[in-house]
C-alpha cells in the first residue's frame, strides 16, 4: 500500500515537473550557486559572510540570466 501511494506520488511529481518549469528553474539556479558562492567567498578573502556570497552568487547568476534571455530576444524576435 505504501509503495503503491509512493509510485503515485513520483508520477504526480514526474507530471506537475513537465507543466510547470519555474521550480526546475529555481533549483538549477540553486544548485549552480552552489558553485559560485564559494567561488565568491573565496576571492573576497573570507571578507564576506556566507550569506553575502550566496546573495552576490545569486545575484550573479540573476543577471547573466537576464542578458542571454535579452541578448535572444534582441536577435531573435519571431520567437517571442
Amino acid at each position: 500500500m505504501k509503495t503503491q501511494r509512493t509510485i503515485e506520488t513520483i508520477e504526480h511529481i514526474w507530471i506537475e515537473w513537465r507543466r510547470q518549469k519555474f521550480p526546475l528553474y529555481i533549483f538549477i539556479a540553486m544548485c549552480l550557486n552552489v558553485i559560485v558562492a564559494p567561488v565568491v567567498y573565496a576571492a573576497t578573502d573570507e571578507k564576506f559572510s556566507h550569506v553575502q556570497a550566496w546573495s552576490l552568487g545569486l545575484l550573479g547568476l540573476t543577471a547573466l540570466g537576464i542578458s542571454t534571455y535579452l541578448f535572444f530576444v534582441m536577435f531573435v524576435p519571431e520567437r517571442f
